[in-house]
């Protein structure tokens, strides 16, 4: 106990009133004030033949030596206490310091334990609360992903008979060299570009992006400048050995058509859709991915690339960009494949400028681009 008080000490005497302490102080340093006073000699008191101390009128010499040495006695014992008082307090003193605080009657080491114990009971409650919260943050973040995931996009539509022969022979190659591959192919009549996902939850929210679909469509020329888009399909590559995809050529016309998608983004988010994703926008053709067939994910993990070595830098055709669909990733397709179409913006497209002979196969084929 002494030992635990010791520790404390230095604690409880900053806590302790600084009346409380001048009054103890006080009650140990007033005693000897008055003796040591005694011993100074009184006003016109002399000395005496044989240098002894006159006391005053009327006194003795037997009663002034008697009372002489009872002074020196009381010098003494004045001088021991002051050499006592100015030495630290010993060990054996701190109960009679303890007995004079206001919380004497209560069990410091008790109360210090409890008090310990209670902080640390509290850390450990915080630190499991904060873990709850953390998963149930979590369980928010996975309903929260699951609840807004993608579910309609903004389809730029391949419409050009000779990209999808040429994706169609690609398809029929993989699955030559390895038939499971089947289940992962693209059907010809789905090919298209994607610009943007976004997650429409109701039909207010649908007619809300049908409306931002058409209000793009003046943007959108005024980007276009009566100029044509002609993408160039041309070479293969995968992500992540999990989907492979036929690469668009970089030039003008991509740099355009990435102009397009983020300005359309822009306008269906200032109407309160939710589009568009956090990573670049990557034009590109999709042809066939894994995640399309759950069993067939389980069986293969990659994709090998030497399945379509041989169109690794196959020009499979170009398409002109006419038309922008919004579509429904979970609504039954169309006969033809293609997802289900809730609105559409169509472009003019400028004549060629071509001679005579050239111009109606050319008027024919842009025709043909425009049907499904």
């Amino acid at each position: 106990m002494q030992g635990l008080l010791r520790r404390l000490l230095p604690a409880l005497y900053a806590a302790w009133p600084a009346a409380a302490a001048r009054a103890l102080l006080a009650r140990r340093a007033v005693p000897a004030l008055p003796r040591l006073m005694a011993l100074r000699p009184a006003a016109g008191a002399g000395e005496g033949e044989g240098g002894g101390l006159l006391s005053g009128a009327g006194e003795t010499p037997e009663h002034g030596g008697l009372e002489n040495v009872q002074k020196k006695k009381i010098f003494e014992e004045n001088k021991k206490e002051t050499k006592q008082m100015e030495e630290p307090c010993p060990a054996d003193s701190v109960d009679s310091l303890m007995a004079e605080m206001p919380f004497v009657d209560t069990d410091i080491e008790d109360k210090f334990i409890t008090h310990t114990t209670s902080k640390i009971n509290i850390k450990k409650k915080r630190k499991r609360t904060t873990g709850k919260e953390i998963e149930d943050d979590t369980e928010r973040k996975k309903k929260k992903k699951k609840q807004y995931q993608p579910n309609y996009f903004i389809s730029l539509p391949i419409t050009n008979p000779e990209i999808n022969r040429s994706i169609q022979a690609v398809q029929d190659a993989v699955i030559q060299k390895d038939q499971r591959f089947s289940k992962a192919m693209i059907h010809t009549g789905s090919l298209h570009v994607t610009m943007f996902v976004m997650h429409l939850s109701n039909e207010e929210e649908i007619s809300i992006a049908v409306g931002a679909l058409s209000d793009s469509k003046d943007f959108v020329e005024d980007l276009l400048k009566g100029k044509t888009v002609d993408l160039s399909f041309q070479g293969i590559h995968h992500f992540k050995n999990e989907v492979g995809f036929v690469k668009l050529a970089e030039n003008d016309h991509t740099a355009i058509l990435k102009e397009i998608a983020e300005t359309m983004k822009k306008i269906f988010q200032e109407k309160g859709i939710l589009a568009g994703e956090e990573r670049d926008f990557k034009p590109h053709l999709t042809f066939m991915k894994l995640s399309k067939s759950t069993p067939l994910r389980k069986q293969v993990k990659k994709i090998d690339p030497s399945l379509y070595e041989d169109f690794k830098s196959h020009y499979f055709g170009n398409e002109i960009l006419h038309r922008l669909d919004l579509c429904s990733m979970l609504k039954k397709k169309q006969p033809n494949g293609y997802y289900y179409c809730e609105s559409s913006i169509v472009f003019e497209m400028p004549l060629l400028k071509v001679g005579t002979a050239s111009r109606t196969p050319c008027r024919v084929l842009v025709m043909t681009w425009f049907l499904p």
